[in-house]
């Protein structure tokens, strides 16, 4: 066993590595190919442009809106979405009342708050995007309704066609989205974190806030660090085009208020024809998300704590 050991490792190992070379490695090669012609997506016919594709990209005005509005969510929709994740999941398992026998406890009925926060999950990005486009409606929705039911008749914002209101409008409607699979997950997290360390920390005289920073989120830095990277993805990739696509005028309207990169992506492809072109989009949406995770990587980094 010890002479073949390699052998036996390598035998496991080929089939796994040629099927992820084939369906990942594959494609991701064949884009950057393609963002080298001009490709139509349609005919077979293509011929290699160079780096013509990537000259355009610096000299189009849609392109540099797209990658503000993409950035802006890689930005705030981490510390959004997290940030509430975190908050509501201490407070539904250290923020509670004192009981007896008990020095930290949970609010009440917190299993049915779990359940509800998580209720979002259920629903698929398309419900999601629709139920907020409805309550969005400056004629119809439940927002300028409410306005109008306090009293507050001139406020009636067009949310949707707004251009300085469009894109935080999308926003929320992300965060709402997701915030309840973190809660979820903080929660599991933090029920595993031994009773003791909150106990003692009380007992010393401090606080709910201090608990939080100096146990509860040392403690969930590996979770915390994970979620940010899979929601910085998030916020480039397919849900944050699903959710502009069907919440947006135009989509990516109104004056490319909403465009994002995907979304850019998928116009370029089957509305415009040049495949080519959207694929070096492609590529700079790849090295954007590249960079994102290795900062947050890199800043994140710091020692394991075991307990």
């Amino acid at each position: 066993m010890k002479h073949g050991k390699y052998r036996f490792i390598a035998g496991f190992l080929v089939l796994p590595l040629a099927i992820y070379a084939i369906f990942v490695i594959s494609p991701f090669l064949q884009a950057i190919y393609y963002s080298f012609t001009d490709w139509t997506g349609l005919s077979p016919d293509l011929q290699v442009v160079g780096f013509d594709n990537y000259a355009r990209l610096f000299k189009d005005e849609v392109f540099w809106a797209a990658v503000g509005n993409s950035v802006t969510l890689l930005l705030l929709l981490p510390v959004v979405t997290l940030s509430l994740g975190l908050f509501f999941a201490f407070m539904l398992n250290v923020g509670g009342r004192r009981r007896k026998k008990a020095v930290i406890g949970g609010v009440r009925g917190s299993g049915t708050y779990k359940i509800l926060y998580f209720f979002p999950q259920v629903l698929s990005v398309p419900i999601v995007a629709l139920l907020f486009q409805f309550a969005y409606n400056p004629e119809s929705g439940a927002l300028n309704a409410f306005f109008q039911a306090i009293g507050l008749d001139n406020v009636q914002p067009d949310w949707l066609g707004d251009p300085q209101l469009a894109l935080w409008c999308v926003m929320a409607a992300m965060v709402w989205a997701n915030v309840g699979f973190y809660v979820v997950l903080f929660s599991a997290g933090m029920s595993s974190i031994p009773k003791d360390f909150y106990e003692a920390a009380l007992l010393d005289g401090a606080n709910r806030f201090n608990t939080f920073f100096r146990i509860t989120l040392p403690l969930l830095w590996d979770t915390v660090q994970t979620g940010w990277i899979y929601m910085g993805i998030l916020a480039l990739d397919v849900s944050a085009f699903a959710f502009v696509q069907i919440m947006s005028v135009g989509p990516g309207g109104p004056d490319y208020s909403t465009e994002v990169l995907p979304l850019y992506v998928y116009q370029k492809t089957f509305r415009d024809g040049q495949a080519g072109y959207a694929t070096a989009i492609g590529v700079s949406l790849l090295i954007v998300t590249l960079i994102f995770s290795g900062i947050v990587m890199r800043l994140g980094r710091r020692e394991r704590l075991e307990f």
